[in-house]
């Protein structure tokens, strides 16, 4: 039994609580909740806005619901904007225990930090513990690159597309970002396409990614890639590309959306409309948290010149591509797929590698990132519209 029954039939492979925060002025208080418990299964989320946003509502609605949380506890302020009835209801709905701290009617700092602490025994205590299986047709895969160097396209990405490849033959879902980092990609995406008109969907999404970033006078190729060998944006975007494998693309997700079916998804994370908030992915995490909330159980992270994040909810496994960055972060790393560079091994090796940790952390095996205890996470301000009928397969 590798995973947990929830109320509302979906399936996890941790049993989260999940302490959440609606405003910037509660943060504190839900830190120092999720500190005083001392606990690696009480995970601290939360949104920072004052002004309420469809988008950061969607997501925390999809996280507090995720099949690796078991439990929510809500900490408001008591004024902020945000919609805490509406994720109270979300919660009942999907029938996970919560607890709302309101700071404001329970006595300030102190004693609302009590009271959370005191919140999460209780609704951990009434997470039912039902143990499971959960086959790999039913398991949510992310794959994400950050830190990317010279060594990314031709060694990690590359492995995680095959092991997308091994998933995919077992029914899997697969789901591989983003836009703004597959300009150049569109057309070969879009023949890969299992109709014509989700094609043409994803050539639209590039094309609104190039649009933003011209806006925003800035594009996803920082300097940090220039110093690890990449030199254009077209050669890191078919690096970034490489993580997708060979299989047919099933359908065009935007964060929150939950795939419909098993398959293949690439989720387009760029903001629809006129550029209102900035940069879209300001951090790394903020996508892993957007792949989170449609519903991934696990994240692959590939990474050149070296990352130590992990996340809050699901586990992060971290695929190392350049030998040097893993020789010098291997207590961080959880793949060497430098290993192809160095030590002639092939990229289907280490793909199945990838593919056997991908099962072990399924069956509980800790990533090096829990191990370690990390559990970043960010949520910011963005816009979408909903899902055209031409991005998703039919049933």
């Amino acid at each position: 039994m590798n995973a947990y029954l929830r109320a509302d039939g979906r399936k996890g492979i941790r049993n989260i609580t999940l302490v959440c925060y609606l405003v910037e002025c509660a943060h504190h208080v839900a830190r120092k909740i999720v500190d005083k418990c001392d606990d690696d299964s009480v995970h601290l989320i939360g949104f920072s806005g004052c002004y309420p946003n469809d988008y950061a509502l969607t997501q925390l609605s999809q996280l507090i619901q995720h099949p690796n949380v078991g439990a929510v506890v809500l900490v408001s302020l008591g004024c902020e904007g945000f919609n805490r009835e509406a994720l109270i209801e979300v919660a009942i709905k999907a029938k996970r225990p919560i607890e709302t701290i309101v700071i404001q009617q329970s006595g300030g700092t102190l004693l609302a930090t009590s009271l959370g602490i005191e919140a999460v025994k209780k609704v951990q205590a009434a997470t039912p513990i039902i143990k499971v299986t959960l086959p790999l047709n039913e398991l949510v895969v992310g794959t994400i690159c950050g830190g990317s160097d010279g060594t990314s396209g031709i060694s990690a990405n590359p492995a995680v597309g095959f092991c997308f490849d091994l998933l995919l033959k077992d029914n899997a879902t697969c789901i591989f970002e983003e836009t703004g980092e597959l300009i150049g990609c569109e057309q070969i995406m879009a023949e890969r396409a299992v109709t014509v008109e989700l094609g043409q969907a994803i050539e639209r999404a590039v094309h609104k990614a190039e649009n933003y970033y011209r806006v925003m006078g800035y594009g996803s190729f920082a300097p940090g890639n220039a110093e690890g060998g990449l030199t254009t944006q077209e050669e890191k975007s078919m690096g970034a590309y490489s993580k997708s494998g060979n299989s047919p693309i099933s359908g065009l997700i935007k964060p929150g959306d939950i795939p419909p079916s098993s398959g293949l998804y690439l989720m387009d994370v760029v903001p629809d409309g006129d550029p209102l908030f900035g940069f879209p992915n300001i951090s790394d995490n903020a996508e892993i948290v957007e792949m989170i909330a449609s519903g991934a159980h696990i994240i692959l992270f590939t990474t050149g010149r070296g990352s130590v994040v992990g996340s809050a909810i699901s586990p992060v496994i971290k695929v190392c591509a350049n030998p040097e960055t893993y020789r010098n972060m291997s207590g961080d790393m959880d793949v060497n797929a430098g290993k192809i560079l160095e030590e002639n091994i092939s990229i289907s090796t280490v793909g199945d590698e990838i593919y056997q940790q991908v099962i072990a952390v399924k069956n509980g095996q800790q990533t090096k990132s829990e191990q370690l205890g990390h559990q970043e996470f960010i949520l910011t301000y963005k816009q979408f519209v909903p899902t055209g009928p031409s991005c998703l397969p039919t049933r």
